[in-house]
């Protein structure tokens, strides 16, 4: 193979993967987990394979298609901040022309998906979080208000909601109530984050709450919401829809992620931040991971 054949194969190969990480796969994995999830609590039985694999798919383009147009309108601050200046837009790997039509074709393709072999439903809430998320929160909330994570926040809790959708046909209670505890889990997720990187904020002119209220109050609004979440997270078992397996797995993980914020409130500086900030992934994947032994355990009694 000559030289110019290898070196466009090679061009070829790093184009193809910066498209791929336009789309924050590690992020849309775990959209899918909790859509997933909100799929197997919807039926006491086997999940249809239709709505299984493609409202998956459909859920997860349009959820790529967010992120994809994230970066179009964060390429700014994304070239400002350490954490983002080597994504493919700030580095020059690909231009923003080419990054919007990559998210347009996406979240077309997510709404054919979803329109013809799904629901309505849920195309139309999918198209919502993603115009939620991509639209609303980042080219708006994210400049505008330090409680900007809160607000955006219910465009990212709505997966579980999106697959209940998706195999049901119709919004329940307890979906509502999955999207709660995501909700509620977002702020001490993303501010444990802001404050460890809370000069790059302040940097980019991202009205975080660390850069707009101080580092203090911040970890004293993670410990509050990390209550609330505790409480919340109690629900399920309340509302008849998890058993005492859930109860028990709720009550360590919260138990856990409440020493996790009550530390970092405690604690000199920002030592204690990405501890909370790593324990807050776990906390979800774990808990969502409880409700669906419980479920299944609770329908073999």
């Amino acid at each position: 193979m000559a030289t110019s054949e290898i070196t466009l194969t090679k061009s070829q190969e790093l184009a193809w993967r910066r498209y791929y990480d336009l789309t924050k796969p590690k992020v849309v994995a775990l959209i899918l987990f909790t859509a997933l999830v909100g799929m197997l609590l919807s039926t006491p039985g086997m999940v249809p394979v239709q709505p299984l694999v493609f409202g998956l798919l459909g859920i997860g383009l349009a959820s790529a298609a967010g992120a994809a147009l994230n970066h179009v309108v964060d390429q700014r601050i994304d070239g400002i901040m350490e954490r983002t200046r080597n994504r493919p837009l700030p580095s020059g790997d690909l231009d923003a022309p080419h990054a919007l039509g990559f998210a347009l074709a996406l979240v077309a393709l997510s709404m054919l998906i979803l329109t013809t072999l799904v629901n309505a439903l849920t195309a139309a809430l999918t198209f919502a979080a993603f115009i939620g998320y991509a639209v609303i929160y980042t080219s708006y909330l994210k400049r505008a208000t330090p409680q900007n994570i809160v607000w955006g926040g219910i465009a990212g809790a709505a997966p579980p909601l999106l697959g209940w959708t998706a195999v049901t046909g119709e919004v329940s209670g307890f979906a509502l109530l999955l999207v709660m505890i995501i909700f509620l889990w977002t702020p001490p997720h993303f501010w444990a984050l802001a404050i460890k990187r809370r000069a790059e904020y302040a940097k980019a002119g991202i009205p975080m709450l660390p850069v707009t209220h101080g580092v203090e109050f911040t970890k004293q609004q993670i410990l509050i919401y990390t209550l609330m979440l505790l409480i919340v997270s109690l629900m399920p078992f309340l509302g008849h829809m998890a058993g005492l397996i859930y109860l028990g797995g709720a009550l360590v993980l919260g138990t856990r992620f409440v020493y996790f914020a009550l530390r970092l409130w405690l604690s000199e500086g920002d030592g204690m931040a990405m501890p909370t900030f790593i324990y807050s992934i776990r906390y979800l994947m774990w808990l969502f991971g409880v409700l669906l032994v419980d479920h299944y355990v609770m329908a073999l009694i």
